[in-house]
């Protein structure tokens, strides 16, 4: 490809770091994974940050952490990554799916609040592609219904909503670390909260059950747990690229307000809506265009990789109604942004130049 979709940002001194890390011997999960966690807390400002081996295994430890499983149902939203209904299957519950905003992707609040039941114990909503979600509405759902709010806030490391940082608004939230996203350790997730019980609890389940708390002269195991820990190679990774996420966030804001400038008028073309009040991080620049598939065909074949947003989970055989998948209604808003929906080169080193002649080639795909 002459312009790739993504390209990891990789600072100068990352391989200064790696090395230090290869030559200490200590190559699991140690100090540096430390680091990389106080550095995500300093920044997104909650009290506790645990770092994992994918935001799917960091969505599933937040829903066990909260005793999800069997008997219990959770909404999650038809337009995702088939991950955040993965990780409510995968501890046992009944995953809910309900439609999102055609405007924003975001799950459709009033169709989340009609499908809560007597067994709902938790919603899993997205902040998709970095948008932020109305938290405020979500608030008054969790409180009127006493339920728990896990957001799979994989792409939104940066994103605002009302001045403060996502990660800081939900019961736990957990953010992706894969290379498609801006800070990336190659593989691995992120999870936030303030509940230091949880906290604990998560830190434990991660490290085969070990205790958390007390004295560490004589091991314990006082649950079952299993392995999630993130090795310090890869959170050395991460660590640098968090040195910098100020920058690097700034400039992928710039790039985004710069294709918003030039599309905002074209023709076949419309732009997603943001969140009220909210910062976006764009981890990916997405718009709406008619024949998506043709136009993405056609657009590879030039050179430039772009992609489809995400998918519809509905129209995939994993998610078919059944006894623990229970879709409502026809989801006409997701189907909508899934053959609709672009997503368009974002990385840090792109340019002005580059993105004009992405505009060109994308205005002539149109037209074909």
């Amino acid at each position: 490809m002459k312009i790739p979709l993504i390209k990891p940002y990789l600072p100068p001194e990352t391989k200064d770091m790696v090395w230090k890390v290869l030559e200490s011997g200590y190559l699991t999960e140690g100090p540096v994974t430390a680091n990389f966690e106080a550095a995500v807390k300093n920044y997104i400002g909650c009290q506790h940050a645990i770092a994992v081996t994918s935001c799917t295994t960091g969505l599933e430890i937040a829903l066990r952490a909260l005793d999800i499983g069997p008997g219990d149902e959770v909404i999650v939203p038809d337009y995702t990554y088939p991950a955040t209904a993965d990780a409510v299957a995968i501890v046992g519950a009944t995953i809910v799916i309900v439609e999102v905003s055609p405007q924003t992707m975001l799950i459709d609040y009033d169709a989340l609040e009609a499908a809560i039941t007597g067994r709902t114990k938790a919603i899993v909503p997205v902040s998709i592609f970095g948008n932020p979600l109305d938290y405020d509405r979500l608030a008054t759902i969790k409180k009127k219904y006493n339920l728990y709010i896990v957001e799979d806030a994989a792409c939104s490391l940066g994103a605002e909503y009302k001045g403060q940082r996502v990660g800081k608004q939900a019961d736990i939230s957990v953010f992706s670390l894969h290379p498609r996203k801006f800070i990336t350790t190659g593989e691995g997730g992120l999870i936030t909260t303030d509940n230091a019980t949880w906290a604990n609890w998560m830190q434990s389940y991660k490290h085969f059950g070990m205790a958390t708390n007390g004295s560490r002269s004589e091991t314990v195991f006082e649950q079952i747990g299993t392995n999630y820990k993130l090795s310090n190679i890869l959170a050395a990774v991460g660590l640098t690229q968090m040195q910098h996420i100020d920058a690097l966030l700034a400039r992928r804001i710039d790039l985004a307000n710069n294709y918003s400038r030039m599309l905002k008028r074209a023709e076949g073309i419309s732009l997603p809506e943001t969140t009220a009040q909210a910062k976006h991080s764009y981890q990916s620049y997405c718009v709406f265009i008619k024949n998506r598939d043709q136009v993405l065909t056609t657009m590879r074949d030039w050179g430039i990789e772009v992609q489809i947003g995400t998918y519809a989970l509905h129209q995939h055989p994993a998610f078919f109604p059944s006894d623990s998948c229970l879709l409502q209604g026809d989801l006409p808003g997701s189907t909508y942004a899934f053959e609709h929906c672009l997503a368009l080169p974002l990385y840090h080193e792109l340019t002005y130049d580059d993105q004009a002649y992405i505009v060109g080639k994308l205005e002539k795909a149109l037209k074909i």
